[in-house]
């Protein structure tokens, strides 16, 4: 029979009680929404630039079509303008990233420190551990015993 037994990294530290370990759950949960607003944000950015070029390419057909006074307005209205005041995209997403998001992960971080010996997931771990069949194939504990199975 494999072994089977769990990660000692998503283990809760001895003496570390349910509370603790469901709030720190729950702080990692909120993080994980948090890198997935992160990722929209990147996204939205990626789709600002893109526009940008787009509309750039569009004033040069106007142009070529010969309509020059709508490219002109366009040009100087449109291409290059901030998407906020006083900032392209890629300027919200640094403070977003040196603010906000670096401060969420700054608490998570201590927080597991403090209370979970810096360790991650233990939550989810505890859940897979109730969840999973044990001893069945495509259930295995960690990716070491499932090899071993």
């Amino acid at each position: 029979m494999a072994h089977d037994s769990v990660d000692p990294d998503h283990t809760r530290p001895a003496g570390t009680d349910d509370a603790t370990v469901a709030a720190l759950g729950k702080l990692s949960e909120a993080l994980e929404v948090v890198e997935e607003a992160r990722g929209h944000l990147y996204a939205f950015h990626r789709r600002c630039g893109t526009a940008d070029l787009t509309l750039g390419e569009a004033v040069d057909q106007l142009r070529a079509a010969g309509h020059d006074e709508l490219a002109d307005r366009v040009e100087t209205d449109l291409v290059g303008r901030n998407v906020l005041a006083g900032r392209w995209s890629f300027q919200v997403v640094e403070e977003y990233d040196d603010g906000y998001y670096a401060r969420f992960r700054e608490h998570e971080r201590a927080a597991r420190d403090e209370l979970m010996a810096g360790r991650r997931h233990v939550f989810e771990a505890e859940m897979k551990q109730d969840r999973r069949t044990h001893g069945r194939e495509g259930h295995a504990a960690t990716p070491e015993s499932s090899a071993l199975s």
